[in-house]
C-alpha cells in the first residue's frame, strides 16, 4: 500500500541514495558529459520506474546533467513508492560505474538541487490572483483551486507563485520576493555565500524553516528547508 510520508520520513529515507527532499518532492542530479549520455541516463531511469514513471517521475535533460524529480501525482506528495523509485534510479545510475545520483552539495559544484518559488504579498489575494494567473499563463495547483491558493506553470518550467496575506499596506517594503528551497545540509553554505556577496540577514527567527535575507537595497529573499516545520 502506497503511503504518504512526512517531511522527515521522506528526507531520511532517500538521503543515502543521494536524493534530497524539497517542497514535497524528492530531487537529485546526475552530472554527465554529453547530451547523448544524459538521454541514456534518463532512458534507464524511465525503464526501471516502469509503469510508475508517468505518475511519479519528471526528468530535466541537459548536456551537463540530468535532474530527476519524484512525487506522486495522485497524492501531490512524496510516498513510499517514490522512495522505492529513487532507490531503483540510483541503483541503475550506479551500475554505469562512472555516474552517481548527487545533490551537488558543497564547493566545487555549480549549485545544489533546489526549488525556487515567488511569493507575492497582497491585501486582497483573491483580487490579484486572477491577474497573475492570466499574465503568466499559469494554472491552479493540483488539488488547490481556491481563490487564495498557489499558481503553477502547467508545463513545469517556471517557478510556482504563492500569495502571502498582508494585514496592512507596507509601501517601503518590496512586495515580491524569492523563496529558494535548498537541501537542509546546503542552507548555511548558501546563506554564507549570500552574506559574503553583500547581503544581510534580516531574520533567523524561523530558522531552520527559513532565513530572511536582503540585498544592499532591501530586496528580500528567503532560504528555506524542510526542517523546523510540522513533520
Amino acid at each position: 500500500m502506497e503511503q504518504i510520508l512526512s517531511r522527515r520520513e521522506a528526507s531520511e529515507a532517500v538521503h543515502d541514495y543521494g536524493w534530497r527532499f524539497l517542497l514535497g518532492t524528492l530531487r537529485t542530479s546526475v552530472p554527465v558529459g554529453s547530451l547523448a549520455q544524459a538521454i541514456g541516463v534518463a532512458a534507464d531511469a524511465v525503464a526501471v520506474c516502469g509503469s510508475d514513471a508517468d505518475r511519479h517521475l519528471l526528468v530535466d535533460v541537459r548536456p551537463q546533467r540530468v535532474v530527476f524529480t519524484l512525487q506522486s501525482l495522485d497524492h501531490a506528495a512524496v510516498t513510499t513508492r517514490d522512495v522505492e523509485l529513487a532507490r531503483r534510479i540510483s541503483a541503475a545510475v550506479n551500475e554505469t560505474g562512472s555516474l552517481t545520483t548527487d545533490p551537488e552539495i558543497g564547493t566545487g559544484v555549480p549549485r545544489s538541487v533546489q526549488v525556487v518559488e515567488i511569493g507575492i504579498d497582497a491585501l486582497g489575494i483573491a483580487e490579484i490572483r486572477p491577474f497573475w494567473k492570466a499574465v503568466l499563463g499559469y494554472a491552479d495547483e493540483a488539488g488547490a483551486a481556491g481563490p487564495e491558493d498557489p499558481l503553477v506553470d502547467p508545463v513545469g518550467q517556471g517557478p510556482a507563485i504563492w500569495f502571502q496575506q498582508m494585514d496592512r499596506a507596507r509601501p517601503q517594503r518590496n512586495r515580491i520576493h524569492f523563496d529558494i528551497c535548498v537541501p537542509h545540509d546546503e542552507a548555511l553554505r548558501r546563506i554564507e555565500a549570500a552574506l559574503a556577496a553583500g547581503g544581510r540577514l534580516v531574520s533567523a527567527t524561523r530558522a531552520p524553516a527559513f532565513w530572511v535575507l536582503a540585498d544592499a537595497e532591501g530586496n528580500e529573499a528567503c532560504v528555506t528547508t524542510w526542517q523546523g516545520r510540522d513533520d
